[in-house]
This record gives structure tokens, C-alpha cells and sequence, in this order.
């Protein structure tokens, strides 16, 4: 099963039109989204829609910025992201290893691989993530998977459920 994650909101980017930085990690026109709707498996994260690709690019370019102590969902999926940190610096998790992330690494995460980001330090952690429009539902851990991933060393001391 996919979604069209787009919510209901007039973007202003097309494949015809520049949208204007605005300082900080902001750009003219682009809301700051929630990064879900709702759940407590995540903290202090919201998410920009920068570019929705037309029928020749279905991808979506999105930002999503970490506060300081805040975490992703740990999650896994169908679908690969392509993520490219331009912001601070923190964690993430990619399978069975944690890596610490900075400014203009980039990370890819393949399918059906758990992964999670941290911001870590007293700054926000942003990254631009780019991903297919159409794609499927993220699935988080269950009972037996979030064992498995706690029972590890590194990744159990990193991981939030």
C-alpha cells in the first residue's frame, strides 16, 4: 500500500519557480509542519516540504530539524531515503551501527533497514532527506524487534522507543 504524504497545504514550489531562502533554515512560503500527527515516539522534530517533484520527478526534498535532545521515530520501510545533514551534528542509527552525523555527511538508509536520528549536542540537528512521493507506510518496531535491538550494546544505549 503507498500514501501521498502531501497534506492539504498549497506548496509553492514548482518545477518552474525558485523559492527564496529567508533565513536560518526557512524558506518563503514553505510551512513548518509537524513531523507527525501524533505519537510520543518522537521528540521535538518538525518537517519542511521544499520540492514535490511532477510526473517526470516523482521525489519529494524534504527538511527536518532535530531541537537539541529530540529524536526521529525509530522505524523501517519499503522505501530508501537519501539524507544529507547541513545543520549541527548528532547520531544516527542505520541498521545495527550508530554513527555520529555533522554538517554535509550524508547518509542512506536502504529498505527495510531501522534507522533513527539524534540530535545530540546544544544545537538543532537539520538534514535535508530526499525521498519518493509515493511510498509506503513507515512500520515501527514491535515487541520482539525493539528486544532484539535494545539487546545489542551500541544501539540499545542510542535507540528511543
Amino acid at each position: 500500500m503507498t500514501f501521498n504524504s502531501q497534506p492539504d497545504l498549497a506548496y509553492p514550489m514548482t518545477m518552474n519557480s525558485v523559492i527564496q531562502h529567508i533565513g536560518g533554515h526557512r524558506w518563503n512560503g514553505v510551512p513548518v509542519l509537524n513531523y507527525k500527527e501524533e505519537g510520543t515516539h518522537f521528540k521535538a522534530i518538525s518537517r519542511q516540504i521544499l520540492f514535490e517533484g511532477g510526473p517526470k520527478l516523482a521525489a519529494e526534498l524534504r527538511y527536518f530539524e532535530i531541537e537539541p535532545g529530540g529524536h526521529s521515530t525509530l522505524e523501517r520501510h519499503d522505501h530508501i531515503h537519501s539524507v544529507m545533514v547541513i545543520r549541527g551534528r548528532g547520531q544516527c542509527l542505520v541498521g545495527t551501527t550508530v554513527y555520529d552525523i555533522t554538517g554535509n555527511d550524508l547518509i542512506s538508509v536502504p529498505t527495510m533497514t531501522w534507522h533513527q536520528f539524534r540530535a545530540t549536542t546544544d544545537e538543532p540537528l537539520g538534514f535535508i532527506c530526499l525521498v519518493n512521493i509515493e511510498r509506503d507506510r513507515p512500520e515501527r518496531p514491535d515487541a520482539d524487534s525493539a528486544a532484539n535491538l535494545q539487546a545489542l550494546p551500541v544501539v540499545g544505549d542510542f535507540i528511543r522507543l
